[in-house]
């Protein structure tokens, strides 16, 4: 049976494995979480303020590379195929930037001059 992957709603991440039960976004305490060995992914959603709800989820897993170390990818199934971007290391997974990267694989590109997929 798979666990349950910890998820993100309105700036915090909702962990049943934390003490607290929850964690804001962008604090030392969300890098703290983000580094932690135990911490291997969470799911991010994809809001549509058009039609006013949540339309789905990324995917957000922490991946061990070839050259070590460990660096946040970001998955969306869409269409039949599934995408793939790149986050970076645990300093790299902002909220800012998880909203980016959702756009992206949502199919709206983000308007200002970020790289998304580095």
């Amino acid at each position: 049976m798979a666990t349950k992957l910890p998820r993100i709603s309105a700036q915090w991440v909702y962990d049943v494995a934390l003490q607290e039960g929850c964690v804001q976004l962008d604090t030392p305490v969300w890098s703290a979480w983000l580094e932690a060995a135990t911490t291997t992914g969470f799911s991010y959603p994809l809001y549509d303020r058009e039609v006013g709800y949540i339309v789905g989820w990324i995917t957000v897993r922490k991946e061990q590379r070839q050259r070590g170390g460990r660096y946040w990818v970001a998955y969306r199934r869409l269409g039949g195929q599934v995408r793939k971007v790149y986050i970076g290391s645990s300093g790299a997974v902002t909220a800012q930037r998880l909203q980016a990267i959702a756009n992206r694989l949502e199919g709206k590109e983000v308007a200002n001059t970020e790289q998304v997929g580095q």
